[in-house]
């Protein structure tokens, strides 16, 4: 049977980020990509200039024409954008019968604000203990937590901290410490640390959303979560090393690598 696997997230026009993003990804795993649609931005590699939320019940829908259809084996969020949609992600999540891989977007590469304060509680209190496994990076563990998160204790800490809101494992992606690119998976089961060098390069765009998108697609595979950590680990490194070197700003990554 062919894997599926479903991204519930915003759409990147220039394809680095987003559903774009994580529908390519897929593709290159090998699993069968659909993709709910929660906001479209305009934007590209120099930044954002326009972010339009779809209403909440409009989010909804398409999950339910989802799963109706084509089940998932495995599924993702990405940016959400209002507290409504936020809501009504929360509620079909609790009915999913597979792993959920929460990206907890706050903020685009280029600094646009993509959740309010509101919608960033709604998703503590809502989503965040529907999270198979929850993906934030150092300002969004810091955000979430309260915590200053900038070393590995800290960022284990905070790891500890988003667990206790109920997220059954969490992911601190170290992308922006000093020194090689640490991140902790930290599971019932223990703590697993992953690390590569650091790739001097603007291009990173869409890095988070493919490095949870392809999480996602080894979990639909039926890989368990440490080694789905480390493929996709190994995944975006690869994709960032090898990047196309597209547009005048931070670019994408190479979804073929």
């Amino acid at each position: 049977m062919t894997p599926v696997a479903l991204t519930i997230a915003g759409s990147d026009p220039s394809g680095g980020a987003g559903l774009q993003a994580d529908l390519k990804t897929f593709h290159r795993f090998g699993v069968y990509g659909e993709a709910v649609v929660t906001l479209i931005t305009v934007q590209n590699t120099r930044g954002v200039t326009r972010v339009d939320t779809l209403p909440g019940d409009l989010v909804a829908a398409q999950i339910r024409a989802v799963l109706e259809d084509v089940p998932p084996l495995a599924a993702k969020t990405g940016a959400l954008g209002s507290k409504e949609v936020v809501a009504a992600v929360a509620a079909a999540a609790a009915d999913f019968r597979f792993p959920l891989v929460v990206d907890p977007v706050m903020i685009s590469k280029h600094g646009a604000k993509l959740l309010d304060q509101d919608s960033a509680r709604t998703l503590i209190e809502q989503l965040v203990p529907r999270a198979t496994l929850l993906t934030p990076n150092l300002d969004e563990a810091a955000a979430i937590t309260g915590l200053a998160v900038k070393d590995r204790d800290s960022m284990l800490r905070a790891a500890e901290k988003l667990r206790a809101l109920g997220a059954a494992n969490v992911l601190v992606k170290g992308g922006h410490l000093e020194g090689d690119a640490l991140d902790l998976l930290v599971t019932p089961e223990g703590v697993y640390e992953y690390t590569a060098a650091r790739i001097p390069t603007p291009h990173t765009h869409g890095s988070g959303c493919t490095y949870a998108a392809a999480i996602t697609a080894s979990l639909a595979k039926g890989v368990a979560l440490s080694e789905a950590v480390r493929i996709a680990k190994d995944f975006v490194t690869r994709a960032i090393r090898t990047n196309p070197g597209l547009g005048s700003g931070q670019g994408p990554l190479n979804h073929f690598a």
